[in-house]
């Protein structure tokens, strides 16, 4: 039977940064993707956005990776000529009850780390963005907007060039432990099925996450493991309108929301959209459908503080699924990423509901993940 020292399976923004972190010519490494590509599922569908790490609690991973990925991004896309933009954000009040809550995000931003932050005044606002109403906003200027395919493909080609290998439409139909490893049975798109060791093995497979963790021999329900898809759509605003704002828009966070509202991204093409929505969906049900219909609930979220959208402005662009560990009633769910040896699985390293902000953290997960990697093998 074929052995190779780590398999890492999904190739989505976090396997593939992974993957170029662990990877080394010395150590054979395994990269399994069911689709036919890198980044088609969550990490090709979003907003691109860099993100600061204002909302995510003091000393959570979500925080951390955040602040830490937000400056490894950058210095990844200025090395390696990533187009990028630091286009700053507001995150705007519509009413003056809000102001208390961004006091409260501007002090939890500066508690994370992030630099920068500051309340502007609606004069302020103003004289940022003419077009804006709002009594109120905090500006985060290191919030920005990447090229995330070819971030991707920055750590796919950094990967393959220090030894890896990638395969594609290959999905896992098996985990077992073997000894000092495991056995991983897969079937390829020929329908050929096959078995190999490995004696490390990294699930960063998204949407799936959860039920790849399962195979490997993990109680999810007792774990608490279980993913939840939440369905977002997008909505692109015509060309008239797109060059109205500058910076990335968005509402002050409901807590009772599981997202961070419906806010406005320039993108690098000059263009706009407005999204994503927050909807939870069954997993049996899941697609990338857009209702076109529901432009009228976009326009009338943004009206609050982007009074000159309309929904004849707006046309169905795209949608994405998100895997998150918390419910709709749910409070706050950190990243899980834990090697797995407490419970009888050494070398599994599960990386499980890698939500927002995901692709942010990238470079500095797999920081995160290399270290546990470099003490087992």
């Amino acid at each position: 039977m074929e052995k190779v020292d780590i398999t890492i399976i999904g190739a989505g923004i976090i396997g593939l940064a992974v993957s170029a972190s662990v990877s080394k010519p010395s150590h054979a490494v395994y990269i399994l993707e069911k689709n036919m590509s890198f980044g088609q599922e969550a990490s090709g569908r979003n907003s691109e956005v860099i993100h600061a790490g204002i909302y995510y609690p003091k000393d959570s991973l979500k925080a951390k990776t955040c602040v830490e990925g937000n400056r490894l991004i950058y210095e990844i896309c200025e090395r390696d000529s990533i187009l990028y933009k630091k286009v700053g954000k507001l995150i705007v009040a519509s009413e003056k009850e809000e102001l208390k809550e961004l006091e409260r995000l501007l002090q939890n931003g500066r508690q994370n780390g992030v630099s920068g932050l500051r309340i502007l005044s609606a004069r302020d606002v103003k004289d940022m963005e003419p077009n804006i109403r709002a009594p109120a906003a905090l500006y985060s200027p290191d919030t920005g907007i990447v090229d995330s395919h070819n971030l991707m493909r920055h750590f796919f080609q950094k990967a393959k060039a220090q030894g890896a290998d990638f395969v594609f439409q290959t999905e896992v139909r098996q985990i077992e432990k073997d000894g000092r490893g495991f056995r991983v049975s897969v079937g390829d798109a020929d329908g050929t099925d096959f078995s190999f060791f490995t004696r490390i093995l990294i699930n960063c497979a998204g949407l799936n996450s959860d039920i790849i963790a399962e195979l490997a021999g993990i109680d999810i329900k007792k774990e608490n493991y279980i993913l939840k898809f939440c369905k977002g759509e997008y909505f692109r605003v015509g060309a008239n309108k797109s060059g109205m704002i500058k910076h990335l828009v968005y509402p002050v966070p409901n807590e009772k929301e599981v997202s961070l509202g419906i806010h406005a991204t320039p993108d690098l093409g000059a263009g706009l959209r407005l999204g994503p929505d927050a909807r939870y969906i069954e997993r049996s049900r899941a697609n990338y459908d857009i209702d076109g219909s529901r432009k009228e609930d976009f326009s009338r979220a943004v009206n609050r503080f982007l009074p000159f959208i309309e929904s004849a402005d707006l046309a169905a662009d795209t949608a994405g699924i998100r895997a998150k560990l918390q419910g709709p009633q749910d409070g706050f769910r950190d990243f899980i990423i834990c090697h797995e040896e407490e419970k009888g699985l050494p070398g599994l390293i599960n990386l499980i509901g890698i939500d927002s902000p995901g692709l942010t953290c990238a470079p500095s997960i797999a920081k995160y993940v290399q270290n546990i990697v470099e003490e087992l093998i």
